[in-house]
């Protein structure tokens, strides 16, 4: 069992978590892992971020929470498979750094998985969540206002000339 100070509990922490966080995912099971703010606190024991200082002025405790959906089984199955991350993860809190909030992820075939595979890809998925990321390597959204390559260009000077040799002013 997980002690209390390890545990998230809040909506708006796996909120968060889930925006802003680095993903990795393995076959039975995905981690998000948002690493504890950077930067000078000012007044550094607020207690008004839950994320980033407790009331006593020291960084909170590594918090780590988990999602198990219907997906997965029934609510016996749920339970099992949340146990068994539980306990796979108390041992891991460790090599967390404190304020840091991760969030485990079990997909439907964890129900079946063997405790060693689930701890294999729970330690695999932390590391490479954990890795730091290159800016240059960040995927692309819809609001991307990338110039248009040549391919995507669709002006009427840019056709090809027609069969004839002349270029098409009809549009």
């Amino acid at each position: 069992m997980l002690s209390p100070r390890n545990r998230m509990r809040h909506s708006t922490e796996f909120g968060s978590v889930m925006r802003s966080g680095q993903r990795a995912s393995r076959d039975d099971l995905g981690v998000v892992y948002l690493p504890p703010p950077s930067g000078d606190q000012g007044s550094g024991g607020t207690g008004k971020d839950p994320h980033s200082f407790s009331e006593g002025g020291t960084a909170d405790a590594p918090r780590v929470g988990f999602v198990v959906s219907k997906a997965v089984g029934g609510a016996v199955v749920r339970k099992g498979v949340q146990r068994r991350l539980r306990h796979l993860m108390r041992p891991r809190l460790a090599s967390l750094p404190d304020g840091s909030l991760l969030v485990v992820r079990a997909k439907p075939s964890a129900a079946v998985a063997r405790y060693e595979d689930l701890a294999a890809q729970l330690d695999s998925a932390i590391t490479a969540a954990m890795r730091p990321r290159g800016g240059s390597r960040r995927r692309r959204g819809r609001g991307d206002t990338r110039p248009p390559g040549p391919a995507q260009t669709q002006a009427t000077g840019d056709r090809p000339p027609s069969g004839d040799g002349e270029r098409r002013t009809d549009r």
